[in-house]
């Protein structure tokens, strides 16, 4: 019999590159989703339950209606400067709707979730590259969402859940065979809004500050490809149902080299041989200037490997992803 898997927020873009995975491996992937930011039309490897995980009698019907094996949890907001200016709404959807999955996984006795956390319950870390037992420090309401999802999943090990909590970096590419990838609606993602510039669809792209303690004044980040987070969902997912992770883990995911905007920006020009106009403006409150992962023990205890660690081959499949799909889209209704 093939294990399903409760996908939560599964029609999303990191989501619906998680189900792919899934599906591929052998399980069957069933999507919970309000499709609040996740797209219908990126459901295709399994069954979509439409419903909120703040809503307990939706996640009842979809528990006892499937009878998932595991849960994998991805849904929430995700926009680190907007939490700054609306934190209720990322506390009651990321903290209350995670709180309500969490007792409906008790009431239906699951024993296994994999959660898509982040690197931002690091904040403006001091040693660089950031190993998992630096301290939890945000700098912003989103962050502080996740490091307190990670602490409720270490205290509901009590009632023996096991969980391991991914630290994504940036998530960045697309499915390389393009059939999905990142439709986001505003856009926030760096790497996206550029290439958008390179399409014509923006005049230039928003430089957040150029006075960061950097080599070049600009933030550094860590990007990883979409599909390479999608795999260690599947490792992370198999390690909890082999009985190989006990209680509550949590593994870095990132490829170790850290990009500046302006960085970004020069490859991106590179892959599209499009010159990148750009506009400065101050440093949004609560972006720490450095984030750059040790992903060490991904690699050792779920045998994680990169296949896409190149940040060319992730802005190229990017771009041939949205030169399809959300360019099109956006011009018919321009």
């Amino acid at each position: 019999m093939v294990d399903r898997i409760l996908v939560v927020g599964g029609a999303g873009f990191i989501g619906s590159h998680v189900c792919k995975a899934l599906a591929a491996s052998d399980f069957l992937p069933v999507v919970f989703d309000n499709l609040s930011g996740g797209r219908r039309d990126a459901v295709r490897w399994g069954p979509l339950y439409e419903g909120d995980m703040r809503d307990p009698d939706a996640l009842d019907r979809a528990f006892k209606r499937h009878d998932p094996s595991a849960v994998i949890h991805l849904a929430g907001h995700i926009a680190a400067g907007e939490s700054v200016v609306d934190p209720q709404k990322y506390y009651d959807a990321n903290v209350g709707g995670f709180l309500s999955l969490l007792d409906a996984i008790r009431r239906h006795g699951v024993r296994s979730i994999v959660f898509s956390s982040s690197a931002a319950v690091y904040g403006d870390a001091a040693d660089m590259p950031i190993r998992e037992n630096a301290p939890m420090s945000p700098t912003n309401p989103y962050g502080w969402t996740k490091a307190m999802s990670e602490i409720m999943l270490q205290n509901y090990a009590v009632y023996g859940l096991n969980s391991v909590s991914l630290r994504y970096f940036n998530a960045a590419g697309a499915d390389p065979d393009g059939e999905i990838g990142e439709l986001h609606d505003p856009e926030t993602h760096l790497i996206p809004l550029i290439l958008e510039v390179a399409a014509g669809l923006r005049p230039h792209i928003d430089v957040f500050g150029t006075d960061h303690p950097t080599p070049d004044g600009t933030c550094i980040r860590d990007y990883v490809h979409v599909e390479d987070l999608a795999s260690a969902h599947v490792l992370a997912l198999r390690a909890l149902l082999e009985g190989r992770v006990h209680g509550a883990a949590a593994y870095n995911l990132g490829n170790g080299q850290g990009y500046s905007v302006f960085e970004v920006i020069a490859a991106v020009e590179a892959v599209t041989g499009v010159r990148i106009p750009t506009r400065h403006g101050p440093a949004r409150a609560g972006d720490p200037p450095r984030l750059v992962a040790d992903s060490s023990e991904a690699e050792r205890v779920l045998n994680w490997r990169q296949d896409h660690a190149d940040l060319a081959s992730q802005i190229a499949h990017a771009w041939a992803f949205l030169r399809t799909h959300r360019f099109e889209h956006l011009r018919s209704v321009s």
